[in-house]
């Protein structure tokens, strides 16, 4: 593998089915980052658009056999029409075809809610709903 790939700077946006299969990927394989995928479905807005930031290159390095990952921040828009930043690990495989978002005022608006959305945990605790949940 190629450690000195350089990190996809690219913005993707996924739909929920997309980001349902993303979140069962990441809990199948253990990989350090996801939420629970029940919460997801339960609480993603069904026809809402997600968004995927690339952080870093995240391995496991007591597991060998999982390729690296994008670690990513996640902005998902909840049902309720909140918008909650996670982080999400994704297999670069997995990442690669995700649609692209080619607007820079789009990209601007998504850093911008990024920057101010509250965490998942943060937004649990704000609901009355605990961390416990995830």
């Amino acid at each position: 593998m190629d450690f000195d790939q350089p990190l996809p700077r690219e913005l993707k946006a996924v739909d929920s089915a997309s980001l349902f299969r993303l979140e069962e990927r990441a809990c199948d394989l253990g990989l350090s980052q996801r939420l629970d995928p029940a919460w997801v479905r339960a609480n993603a807005a069904p026809d809402g658009t997600h968004y995927l930031w690339p952080a870093l290159w995240h391995s496991l390095s007591h597991r060998p056999d999982v390729p690296r990952q994008l670690r990513c921040e996640l902005l998902i828009t909840l049902c309720a029409g909140d918008r909650v930043m996670s982080l999400l690990d994704v297999l670069p495989d997995d990442f690669a075809p995700l649609a692209r978002v080619t607007s820079r005022e789009e990209g601007m608006q998504v850093s911008e809610l990024l920057d101010r959305a509250l965490s998942v945990r943060d937004w649990l605790l704000r609901e009355g709903e605990g961390s416990d949940r995830l």
